[in-house]
């Protein structure tokens, strides 16, 4: 599974739309969507400042988070900011990989 943090900001139809339907109204749609497509909703905070919404959540592929990304944001009244969570393990495999790479003018 693929993780991520999504970060929401609701424009002036998305804040409407919020204040017609309410916060857990919110949250039971986004938790239906997410697990439309194999995934688990693992929390899911409102907020005020730049983000509406804070989400984590898993997903079966990074396609599966990209779909989801680009429906919502091209319904217009929100607009997400996805971000992949890499565990402490998945660093590790990482660190372990050799890359061949020449930093500029070395």
């Amino acid at each position: 599974m693929a993780k991520y943090l999504i970060k929401a900001s609701y424009n002036a139809e998305g804040a409407r739309g919020l204040l017609k339907e309410g916060g857990s109204g919110r949250r039971d749609m986004v938790k239906k969507m997410v697990e439309g497509i194999g995934g688990k909703l693992e929390a899911l905070y409102f907020a005020y400042g730049d983000d509406d919404v804070i989400a984590i959540l898993d997903v079966p592929h990074a396609t599966d988070g990209l779909a989801l990304a680009l429906a919502v944001n091209a319904a217009g009244a929100v607009h997400l900011t996805t971000t992949p969570l890499i565990t402490p393990e998945e660093v590790d495999a990482a660190a372990k990989k050799g890359v061949a790479y020449r930093a500029p003018g070395a």
